[in-house]
């Protein structure tokens, strides 16, 4: 508020638009781009196709046109070589009293064509000795919202506070790095950095003033991640599960569905270690829609229960976790194994059969949605906590299952949806990470093809055909928060338009408006056969495994990202049959949706999809990384473009805990005031992972 140009009203409106409230916060709003003004245009080279120009002149005269709302000043400018107009619709009075004519002055602004003509609408006026002063070649651009122009913090208010805080801190910042790291990165200073990414004083240095602050923003969360994962390694012993049992071995030799891939084998190699440890395990288990994680969690929850401990297996919603309590059982046949299911829809006179025996011990597995963190559900022992699909539960949700013991069970975390290294870093950057990267033998690959919506003659035909061969199909349409009444009424139509097309097969539909009872019996009647195609909104997305249905169809393929298309296919292909997904869209496309539906048909690798999602789209839009411990409010990084600084940066925050894992020596004093400032207003998730 103190800050020269500021005041208290603008010192609001920063704080509600921009969140900064602190002169730091002010230095780390860093500008989104920069244009060059070393070059001088004149009015005669002006065109439409020069995005921004720089002009040297003098203003001829000043006009206030229009009535009221319609009230604009217009200042013609000329430079010897032609004259301009320079438009104002606002601040009208301050220009006129801060801007003469007949003096020399430097105007920059974006062309705009007007008639045979063209203006200069709000440009930037200076003094010619100003602008070297400020810009010295490469102008920064700071984001504003309409509220902040309001008050006339437009990017160049911004520009001009940082120049004003700059000069008041006499261009030195305080370093954030030992002097031991600053030698060890070889990177500018913080100070150097900081000017140079408010006022570049070369295309060159402004690379160095990103690079550092890159690096400085991803160390610090990576080294506050790792310092949070070692503190709970200490802090929370684990259980051991010191014997492989009967019923591990009795499972393993009598009862596979299949032979173990070698991923799988590894998997449950790597959780044995931890689990017999005596420290926590706390791990990602990745991999592919039916690449096996389901089987290993089994093996890991028979380890648990020859070790005289229970096991929960947590998913988001009912179907899933029905499916898995289905599965489970499957996998189990005789085995001396008791599995209960614990949902919101679970009846009373069911919880009280349920809820004695998991608090006596019986149950050995209790699968279940989030009812299993209800007050009323007791453990005996709980000794192993399975989550599914962990984005779709908030931080707060899942802690409340550790509290379910004194000694907080070991965990495991699965998830389908395949998240970027970079990304899986820093958003699980406390937790161990196992990938299954196989599919079991005899799964063939699941054929896709992109069609357009008026080719639909062929597609029912084909359709037919795999009907005929004995097959089911799904057919999905996209349903939006912002046009759910519209997507419904599509859903509806395309639901009705199937049953005229196949009066011979049975269609059935299922959507989130459904009471669960009714879309369970139309999913089971899907199962069993008895229904040959199912249309439905995304609630087909996970928790679905019908091996004999070969075909999905994506409605408006368009509107969904990669990684739910992704996840949409992966409901095919679990049977032995050649599998298809067909992405249909109307032929009116832009460049990047065919990019888009181009890697699907390409690619059947979830992890590359996903990078490839998170380059198109940006971390931010991915599925859970609001959930995640770490807000991921970068304000210089990207996890997408800056994978090798980001691998750079853990691996020296790695270096540094292994020499120091509390950061007691006086060597890293400065790294711990900077993890204080930086985290300690926040909780610390990283001991619930």
């Amino acid at each position: 508020m103190y800050l020269p140009g500021v005041g208290p009203v603008k010192a609001s409106v920063l704080a509600q638009e921009a969140n900064i409230v602190s002169r730091e916060d002010l230095l780390y709003y860093f500008p989104y781009r920069y244009v060059d003004r070393s070059r001088f245009y004149r009015v005669s080279e002006v065109n439409g196709g020069i995005p921004y120009i720089q002009l040297k002149g003098r203003i001829l005269r000043f006009d206030m046109v229009g009535e009221k709302k319609t009230k604009r000043l217009i200042a013609r400018f000329s430079d010897g070589s032609g004259e301009i107009d320079l438009v104002w619709f606002k601040g009208l009075k301050y220009i006129t009293e801060k801007y003469g004519t007949g003096r020399e002055y430097v105007v920059f602004g974006r062309p705009v064509e007007f008639g045979k003509s063209y203006n200069l609408v709000h440009p930037d006026i200076d003094l010619p000795e100003e602008v070297q002063q400020v810009t010295k070649g490469l102008m920064p651009f700071y984001n504003t919202t309409e509220g902040m122009k309001k008050v006339f913090l437009h990017s160049r208010a911004i520009q001009q506070m940082q120049y004003a805080l700059l000069s008041i801190l006499h261009w030195e910042i305080p370093e954030t790095l030992p002097p031991y790291l600053k030698e060890q990165i070889r990177m500018i200073s913080l100070s150097e950095a900081m000017r140079n990414i408010h006022f570049p004083e070369s295309a060159e240095m402004l690379g160095k003033a990103q690079l550092r602050l890159k690096f400085d923003e991803l160390f610090f969360i990576q080294l506050h991640i790792l310092l949070s994962a070692r503190s709970r390694q200490q802090a929370l012993k684990g259980h051991v599960f010191g014997t492989v049992g009967t019923l591990f071995h009795s499972f393993y030799e009598k009862y596979l569905p299949f032979e173990l891939t070698g991923a799988q084998k590894r998997v449950i190699r790597e959780m044995r270690a931890d689990m017999g440890s005596g420290r926590q395990m706390n791990r990602l288990l990745q991999g592919d829609v039916g690449s096996g994680k389901t089987l290993v969690a089994l093996m890991a929850m028979l380890l648990a229960a020859d070790n005289h401990y229970q096991s929960c297996l947590m998913a988001p919603t009912e179907i899933l976790a029905q499916q898995h309590y289905r599965t489970l059982k499957d996998f189990l046949g005789d085995l001396p194994v008791r599995v209960a299911l614990l949902t919101g829809s679970t009846n009373r006179k069911e919880r009280n059969v349920i809820l004695p025996a998991v608090a006596g011990g019986e149950v050995h597995i209790l699968v279940g949605t989030h009812a299993l963190i209800e007050d009323t559900v007791a453990f005996a022992s709980l000794g192993l906590a399975v989550i599914d699909e962990q984005h779709r539960f908030g931080v707060a949700q899942r802690s409340r299952l550790w509290a379910k013991n004194p000694t907080p069970p070991h965990v495991l975390i699965m998830s389908a949806t395949p998240i970027p290294r970079t990304l899986a870093m820093t958003l699980y950057g406390d937790l161990d990470v196992s990938v299954i990267d196989e599919l079991p033998p005899g799964r063939k690959p699941v054929k896709t093809v992109h069609r357009f919506d008026t080719g639909r003659a062929k597609l029912y035909a084909f359709l037919r055909g795999e009907i005929g061969k004995g097959r089911q199909v799904y057919v999905v349409y996209p349903l939006i928060e912002e046009s759910e009444t519209m997507d419904y009424k599509n859903l509806e139509e395309g639901f009705e338009v199937f049953r005229e097309v196949f009066p011979e097969y049975t269609v059935s539909m299922v959507h989130g408006k459904m009471k669960p009872k009714e879309k369970d019996a139309a999913m089971q009647r899907f199962e069993s056969g008895e229904v040959q195609i199912l249309v439905a909104t995304t609630v087909i997305e996970v928790g679905v495994n019908v091996p004999n249905a070969s075909v999905m169809v994506i409605e408006s393929a368009e509107r969904f990202g990669l990684s739910q298309l992704h996840q949409l296919r992966g409901r095919v292909g679990r049977g032995a049959d050649q599998s298809f997904c067909v992405l249909v869209t109307s032929p009116k496309l832009s460049g990047e949706m065919q990019k888009r539906l181009e890697i699907m048909v390409q690619s059947n690798d979830g992890f590359e999809i996903a990078e490839a999602d998170m380059r198109m789209r940006g971390h931010g839009d991915l599925e859970g990384t609001q959930q995640s411990g770490i807000g991921l409010s970068l304000k210089i990084a990207s996890l997408t473009a800056d994978g090798q600084i980001l691998q750079f940066a853990r691996d020296l925050a790695e270096q540094v805990l292994n020499g120091d894992p509390r950061l007691e020596q006086s060597r890293n004093r400065l790294l711990r005031e900077r993890l204080n400032t930086l985290f300690d207003r926040k909780i610390n998730w990283g001991l619930i992972s």
